[in-house]
């Protein structure tokens, strides 16, 4: 009786044929995928508790682990059935091209998520500057990365892009810090060494900015209607920088109200030239 009900047919085609062990058989195969990298997850994070390192390189290679251990768990599955995975690729090799053809992004996106897996220069929390904009980094699949900015945006970015493009790392810099700058012109006539005093001290009063004594603020420029400065400071916060130098202005701002110094803004004379003669 039970051979007969796990030896039903449900499915007919040609020489092949799915039956209710199979549909058994297939089950069991992916439970006992999924329950063997539950376990390797757990063992791996419970040795790594005990050590120093980050955990981000144990994710990564958890991935990685995860592709390979699926790909052969479907070829089995595949096998199982009788199927024999050169004959399949050989039948549809005309096929596979015209796909490839179709999907050469994809695959290029692909072939690029396992170089950040397998590299590891680009890692979860990791910050990039990417077509100028912040992004921090939550996850890298085998297709896109996935992060948010500053504005708590999700954004999806495709892995070929991050290894093909100028991608900034803003983690990558020695000792966790950054370098920003904020640019402002004053006006002609305006004493430089005074611009310069007031900068510094708005930069060196901001508690987000670290190491005090490199704070520095340059002349840079002559322009056409302002001399024009730089005031660079280094800060450990990245993507919540744009409040840092959003308060920084606000006391430039105040400093050049109380001295004087004013913020030109473009302008233009018109002269008219009455050349009737009475």
């Amino acid at each position: 009786m039970i051979e007969d009900f796990l030896g039903y047919r449900l499915i007919d085609l040609g020489n092949y044929s799915f039956s209710v062990q199979q549909v058994i058989h297939i089950t069991f195969i992916l439970l006992v995928t999924k329950l063997f990298l539950y376990l390797l997850k757990r063992s791996l994070f419970k040795i790594e508790n005990g050590r120093v390192q980050k955990n981000e390189n144990l994710l990564t290679v958890i991935k990685i682990i995860n592709y390979i251990v699926w790909v052969i768990a479907i070829t089995y599955i595949i096998r199982s059935f009788g199927f024999k995975i050169s004959t399949i690729l050989t039948g549809s090799a005309a096929l596979l091209v015209g796909v490839g053809l179709g999907l050469q992004q994809t695959f290029n996106d692909f072939i690029s998520g396992v170089i950040l897996l397998f590299e590891g220069k680009t890692k979860i929390g990791d910050i990039l500057e990417v077509d100028g904009r912040l992004i921090k980094l939550t996850n890298i699949g085998l297709r896109t990365t996935e992060g948010y900015d500053k504005d708590d945006i999700s954004i999806i970015i495709p892995n070929s892009k991050i290894v093909t493009d100028k991608v900034i790392n803003l983690t990558h810099y020695k000792g966790k810090r950054n370098r920003f700058k904020i640019k402002i012109g004053v006006a002609y006539g305006s004493e430089v060494e005074k611009v310069i005093e007031i900068l510094e001290k708005c930069g060196k009063s901001h508690p987000d900015v670290i190491e005090k004594k490199e704070v520095e603020a340059r002349f840079v420029d002559f322009a056409d209607s302002s001399l024009n400065f730089e005031l660079l400071f280094f800060s450990k916060k990245i993507l919540s920088n744009g409040r840092t130098t959003s308060d920084i202005r606000r006391m430039i701002d105040k400093e050049f109200r109380e001295n004087n110094i004013s913020i030109p803004f473009p302008q233009m004379d018109l002269h008219i030239k009455d050349s009737f003669k009475n």
